[in-house]
């Protein structure tokens, strides 16, 4: 990679540079950026008790967050967690496509609507969490939102801002390829503005290079620094790394401490001023080097922020315990929360009808399928740039090795990489190959670096957006991190991950719910369900039988009675059908074939004696996420029955439950499963608030009796006992509890969710679980909670 010796002075030289307040060339200047101050800490903050989710964007901006102030704070929440605050594309729904790292963003209110937010939580007792985009940046229209590329796409390899992204110039000839056209470049539909110095191409801009404006268009399109082109050519021909396939959004280099420097100087000055108290680190994966950039975020942030990393764990890796984080942001609490909650043998028989309906091939084979198909299809031109910088004897070796490694990255610094994939590998590709592979990835850190950040991208493409949309048997299991080839996860390794997290990462984030879950926890709890009734699934009727299968699991996650279920479900099948890209995709449409995926309508009626399942499982998984170890996540509106489907679906407008929740602190009964989720959940969140030290420790709990297995239960040695009903419909078939009890820790306990009810010794299970299918627990003899909403106040 070509880097220009000019350097940046200051972070305010850059601060001013990359403001696209006017059109005017930023002027950079030389010498050394000074290291990121530290944060002073004489007071740190305490890490959050619990955080609440908000999706920020125009309609929902800093000031809505604020009227929602005092319901969050009510609720028993000790940290808002906003989605990312800094400029970004006009209209941006996520805001993940950052456009300028040096101001807050004016759509939501700009800075001081977020200070004004940050005044209004902590006047409530609540504190702010940043969601921090380090990876990458927008390739916005207009460009020139995006102030250092476009000095880039001017000024070329040696402009001071170069040094921001990872272009290969050599591979594009000397110029960036910029795939944002419609179709082929034809030279006719180009013009140039010399007053402003830009070639126009319809609405789009481009800078040009000096001295470049008086040419014929054809010999001025190859005379700048970067090459417009069609949309398509960026699965073959680009040569700057991106998010993931996503050619809209370019790495950022922040492993380079300017870079780094001049990227986060408003979120640290943020973190300096008590704005924010806590930092959420999108795909930390796609970092070159994340472990180096965490240490210099800690260094910057001072030791009193609570960090986290958008981390996705397989069921047997574990984050690195040199990282210096507070954990990661849940996924593996998630899936494991929802495997608990999965019938082994039922899913196993939903394989079987799935693969007997469908003709499908089993996860294993799916998964690598879809590994080799995107690897050499979507991301040929990531793959491309590793095969160059291997050479062509170790070319083969490059490619088995990505599609074959278990996990999203290795880490530079390995001693060795996985043996496994580096076996599987060495099959089709050979041992030669592949330990030639293993060598250059171990002596040379720059191809480390990039093989690794390509293999985050094939993983997250090649599973999440593709192989997780083909492999249907039971969708719940379909989720960021899960695996859907083990979906069940026995009670033991439940409890061995929780004794775990307790002791290694105690404050590490937990969740059930995320802008980026396929499916929310709510419709997942029904579709699993269906694991303990396989034949319920019948043979469902649609275009073709892997979507009609999808569709039938779909609706019934959904039902009917979901604000406009029809619209969103037909959107969701759309969507699925295009990832999956059997029969239609989002580069090669088949409108015919999306005709009948629309005209689909499944039935979206739970079977009977599923119902009361799926309202088992709503409420268990509740239970465990919000009083196991952890710092527990609530997703904007899941607080109470929560059925989203994939984004957009899950980024709707939050809705607050606020009349409810009064209503529920006045006395009121709970009535449905909404509402006890609703007053379960305030429950837990405010013992979190008020009584922290409850949550400290872990002991399982056996049952004992016949129907042991159907009791998730764990005492938090402070003080407090979470029991969950499990696959409560094989319950009900083998003959319920009958003598099934529970011992408790020593100590009288009370229930906090039925009155008071008060219990010693050993209970049985059918007296604990009479009025619903969880139990919360509160020994006697300690100071009280707070308000438990429907259920009085705990002793």
């Amino acid at each position: 990679m070509s880097q220009p010796s000019a350097r940046i002075q200051t972070e305010s030289d850059v601060l001013t540079a990359v403001t696209p307040a006017s059109s005017a060339a930023p002027t950079p200047a030389s010498g050394p950026a000074p290291a990121p101050s530290p944060a002073p800490s004489p007071a740190p903050s305490p890490a959050p008790t619990s955080t609440y989710r908000l999706q920020l964007r125009p309609e929902f901006p800093f000031a809505a967050a604020e009227a929602a102030v005092p319901y969050l704070a009510s609720l028993g929440v000790s940290h808002l967690h906003l989605s990312p605050v800094l400029e970004a594309v006009p209209g941006s729904t996520h805001g993940y496509d950052v456009t300028d790292h040096s101001r807050v963003r004016a759509e939501l209110g700009g800075e001081p609507g977020l200070r004004a937010l940050a005044a209004a939580a902590r006047g409530h007792g609540l504190g702010l969490v940043l969601d921090i985009v380090p990876n990458h940046m927008a390739v916005p229209s207009p460009l020139r939102l995006n102030g250092p590329l476009w000095e880039v796409l001017r000024e070329g390899p040696d402009s001071p801002y170069a040094r921001w992204f990872d272009i290969d110039w050599e591979a594009g000839g000397g110029q960036v390829l910029l795939p944002v056209l419609p179709g082929p470049p034809e030279p006719d539909a180009f013009t140039v503005d010399r007053d402003r110095a830009v070639l126009r191409h319809g609405e789009l801009e481009f800078p040009l290079r000096e001295g470049t404006a008086g040419m014929a268009v054809p010999e001025l399109l190859a005379a700048q620094w970067y090459r417009p082109a069609s949309w398509r050519a960026a699965r073959t021909e680009l040569n700057y790394r991106r998010f993931f396939t996503i050619s809209d959004l370019i790495g950022v280099r922040v492993e380079d401490p300017e870079v780094f420097a001049a990227t986060h100087a408003k979120v640290l000055e943020l973190v300096r001023d008590g704005v924010a108290e806590g930092l959420r680190i999108d795909h930390v994966d796609g970092l070159a080097d994340p472990e180096g950039y965490l240490r210099r975020l800690r260094t910057a942030v001072g030791g009193g922020c609570w960090v986290v990393v958008e981390k996705i764990l397989a069921r047997h890796e574990r984050l690195p315990p040199g990282w210096p984080v507070a954990g990661t942001t849940g996924y593996d609490a998630l899936h494991r929360v929802d495997g608990v909650f999965t019938d082994p043998a039922g899913a196993a028989e939903l394989g079987r009808r799935y693969a007997e309906f469908t003709g499908c091939a089993d996860w294993a084979q799916t998964a690598r399928a879809c590994a080799r198909e995107v690897l050499t299809g979507d991301l040929a031109a990531e793959l491309a740039a590793l095969e160059r910088a291997a050479g062509p004897e170790l070319a083969t070796g490059v490619r088995e090795l990505l599609i074959a490694y278990p996990v999203y990255r290795p880490y530079p610094g390995e001693p060795e990489l996985d043996p496994q994939a580096l076996a599987e590998a060495a099959a089709p590709a050979g041992p030669g190959a592949v330990a030639g592979v293993r060598d250059l990835v171990l002596r040379d850190p720059a191809f480390a670096a990039r093989f690794a950040q390509t293999s985050a991208a094939l993983r997250a493409k090649s599973l999440e957006d593709r192989a997780f949309y083909r492999h249907a048997p039971l969708l719940s299991a379909t989720e960021v991190g899960g695996d859907p080839g083990q979906p069940a996860l026995r009670p033991a390794e439940f409890h061995a991950y929780c004794a775990e997290l307790d002791r290694d990462w105690p404050r590490s984030g937990t969740v059930l719910s995320t802008h980026d879950t396929k499916r929310s926890a709510d419709v997942r709890a029904r579709i699993s369900a269906l694991s303990q009734a396989p034949g319920a699934m019948g043979r469902p009727a649609g275009p073709d039988p892997q979507l009609a299968w999808v569709a039938r699991q779909t609706a019934l996650g959904l039902g009917d009675d979901a604000p406009e279920a029809a619209e969103r479900l037909g959107q969701a099948l759309l969507k699925a059908a295009r990832e999956a890209a059997l029969h239609t995709s989002w580069t090669d449409q088949d409108p015919a074939y999306e005709a009948a995926v629309a005209a689909c309508a499944p039935d979206p009626e739970l079977p009977a004696g599923l119902a009361e399942a799926a309202r088992a499982n709503l409420l268990g998984m509740a239970l465990l996420h919000l009083a196991m170890p952890g710092v527990p996540e609530v997703y904007q509106g899941a607080e109470t029955e929560y059925r989203a489907l994939v984004d957009p679906d899950n980024r709707r407008p939050a809705r607050f439950p606020r009349e409810v929740l009064a209503r529920l602190d006045a006395g009121a009964v709970p009535q449905g499963q909404a509402e006890e989720k609703l007053a379960l959940t305030a429950a837990l969140l405010r013992l979190r608030r008020d009584r922290p030290e409850l949550f400290s420790g872990y002991t399982p709990l056996p049952a004992r009796g016949p129907a042991a297995e159907h009791c998730l239960a764990f005492a938090r040695p402070a003080g407090l006992v979470a029991a969950a009903t499990r696959l409560s419909h094989r319950l009900a078939g083998s003959g319920g509890w009958r003598d099934t009890a529970l011992a408790l820790p020593p100590g009288r306990w009370t229930a906090l969710l039925d009155g008071g009810s008060s219990y010693e010794g050993e209970v049985r299970l059918a007296q604990l679980f009479a009025d619903r299918p969880v139990a919360l627990l509160l020994r006697e003899g300690r100071p009280g909670a707070g308000a438990v909403p429907g259920g009085g106040s705990g002793a």
